[in-house]
């Protein structure tokens, strides 16, 4: 059994300790936002925050998230859009929107830890793969972000 927090509330799953926490999102508990993509955490698309950190969760065994905070895209605005879900939208960054949840899920934990990362620090953390090429978008989004600073809140 592994209990964390998953979104603000405690949760329980009974399921084999080595299933991958995307599994059990998707699966088990219903959250269906967070995407299988690669099934190797190389492309993104199963980010999710641990502990407030963006973590691939498609290899993530549910045992290493028994205690730890969990954050899916479903739980990041907490009742409304999170900023960089704002942006997301003001720049038109979604094409097909099938890596998109992974790639907010990493721009928040970024801007989150770094309000104002340089251009560097985009590239270096912004590793997701969009298969629609919208990384013009999406690092116009970050631009305004870091000009505006909105990232107040934690993610």
């Amino acid at each position: 059994m592994a209990e964390f927090e998953l979104n603000g509330k405690a949760v329980s799953v009974e399921v084999d300790a080595g299933t991958p926490l995307l599994w059990v999102l998707r699966d088990d508990l219903g959250l269906t936002g967070t995407k299988y993509g690669c099934g190797i955490a190389q492309c993104g698309a199963c980010t999710v925050h641990m502990n407030g950190e963006a973590t691939r969760s498609c290899l993530l065994p549910i045992e290493d998230v028994h205690g730890a905070r969990v954050t899916t895209i479903e739980g990041l605005g907490q009742g409304g859009l999170h900023p960089v879900q704002e942006l997301w939208l003001k720049h038109q960054v979604p094409q097909c929107g099938y890596c998109q949840s992974g790639m907010i899920m990493a721009a928040a934990a970024l801007l989150s830890e770094n309000p104002n990362p340089s251009d560097e620090d985009i590239m270096a953390r912004m590793t997701n793969i969009c298969r629609c090429g919208t990384y013009s978008r999406v690092r116009a989004a970050l631009e305004e972000a870091r000009g505006g600073n909105r990232m107040g809140a934690p993610a």
